[in-house]
């Protein structure tokens, strides 16, 4: 069975333009501006640039869910990341997948480094926005919900050169999508049965290795992640959670098990901590939630490090020692190393060591940090969107205080500071995401993913 969509999120476009009163705007960058020869034509830029831009300003890539757009995604961050941009001076990319419903994430020119597919092209809008705004290249993160949440763990993977982390709410591992992926819109190409159903696996360094010859040069640091699943979803498997771990613990060089686990958000949070202490990867399973999983704003906001103006990256700050090293350095042994100026890595049989400035890393079988080098690192924020729901439509959005339930037809609260945010309302869903509170009560965001704008439907395969 695949499944194949129709169109049910136009009316959200009209949030694009019909914005509260605000200064700033996000406006279309024309592909001739900021593209390169040979990206998908049909791939676009939207930029939010807020009115008080923070003097080296971090940068945030908001992937659209299946039939998303860059308007949709817009609105259903209003209350949210568009909201902390203007407060803290981060800029936000919206690409847009025009007409081809769900981001590419399976095709061998978007799983290659500068290969020309999508994932090309949002890498050429982030190096755009780096130069044209004098941003933070340490501080590029990306984020999203479903197919957006693919793209995110796609970016991670292909561009850990560009990316200091993500957060992926409802995806796929890096490079899962691949397999039946055709990229064909008119006969649902775009979807991978075996990968939504949760019927790919690999161990750990399959995935590692699958990962590692996106990039096959690239010996730098890697991104950390964040991702939420819920335990029911049965558009996405939470199976891919399972194997997203094994993938990004080989990444990052992580011990199997978690160094905690605990209890929070309605499930399971585990987090994996790298050699200094700092927590680079971590899960949460949200029980009995199927593709609408609920999530904190605050907590991707602050893993990010895009709550407050002018931090430096959460990982650089609290790992100093830690990250990817300039060149000029000797390297020895493993298949992945690579030493700073002045500075030494020696890597063993697959090994993975970074070494920085005046520093020394020794790898063994696995990934190991370096010491002594210029840190890059971080996380993001997140998305909303679904390619799932049996009744299309969407309204999402983040606030400051108040929580949403979700609903099926009915409305569904949203927040803004202790007051009811924007809501939007297609026929049969309407989804919202709120904020989190300041003022001591549980802060919780509600990500809707059921209805964003995807209706799937069933049909036999011929």
């Amino acid at each position: 069975m695949k499944p194949f969509a129709t169109f049910a999120a136009a009316a959200l476009s009209v949030a694009w333009f019909a914005a509260p009163a605000r200064a700033a705007t996000s406006q279309k960058i024309d592909q001739s501006v900021w593209g390169v020869s040979g990206l998908p034509s049909y791939v676009n830029m939207y930029l939010y640039v807020p009115d008080k831009l923070a003097a080296k300003p971090p940068i945030l890539v908001a992937s659209h869910h299946c039939q998303g757009t860059a308007s949709s995604t817009y609105s259903e961050t209003k209350s949210s990341f568009v909201s902390l941009a203007d407060k803290n001076g981060f800029i936000i990319i919206f690409p847009e997948a025009t007409g081809h419903n769900c981001w590419d994430v399976g095709s061998a020119k978007s799983l290659k480094h500068d290969g020309g597919g999508d994932t090309n092209a949002i890498a050429q809008m982030v190096r755009y926005t780096l130069t044209k705004y004098n941003a933070d290249a340490s501080r590029v993160y990306a984020f999203g919900g479903s197919s957006g949440a693919m793209m995110t763990q796609a970016l991670m993977g292909v561009y850990p050169d560009l990316f200091a982390g993500g957060v992926a709410i409802s995806g796929v591992p890096c490079g899962c999508w691949a397999v039946e992926y055709s990229g064909d819109v008119a006969t649902n190409g775009q979807w991978s049965n075996p990968c939504a159903g949760g019927q790919v696996s690999k161990t750990a360094q399959e995935w590692g290795d699958l990962v590692r010859s996106m990039f096959p040069g690239y010996t730098g640091h890697r991104p950390r992640l964040q991702l939420w699943h819920g335990t029911a979803d049965t558009t996405i498997s939470y199976k891919n959670l399972a194997e997203a771990v094994k993938e990004w613990t080989n990444l990052l060089s992580l011990s199997d098990a978690a160094t905690t686990t605990d209890m929070k958000f309605g499930g399971t949070h585990a987090q994996w901590k790298n050699k200094c202490g700092f927590g680079v990867f971590e899960t949460y399973s949200v029980d009995g939630a199927g593709h609408g999983v609920s999530w904190d704003v605050n907590t991707a906001a602050s893993f990010l490090g895009l709550d407050q103006m002018g931090a430096a990256d959460p990982e650089a700050a609290a790992c100093p020692s830690a990250g990817a090293g300039g060149g000029g350095g000797s390297s020895v042994g493993g298949s992945a190393s690579i030493g700073g100026a002045g500075g030494q890595a020696v890597g063993g049989t697959g090994g993975h060591a970074v070494g920085g400035a005046g520093g020394q890393a020794v790898g063994g079988g696995g990934v190991s940090a370096s010491t002594g080098g210029t840190p890059s690192g971080g996380a993001t924020g997140a998305s909303a969107g679904s390619p799932a729901a049996p009744s299309g439509g969407s309204a999402i959005q983040g606030g400051a205080a108040a929580k949403a339930g979700e609903s099926s037809g009915g409305a569904v609260a949203a927040g803004g500071s202790g007051s009811q945010g924007d809501a939007h309302s297609d026929a049969g869903c309407n989804c919202a995401l709120a904020g989190s509170s300041d003022r001591g009560a549980p802060r919780w965001a509600l990500l809707s993913l059921v209805g964003l704008g995807l209706a799937l439907r069933r049909r036999s395969r011929r």
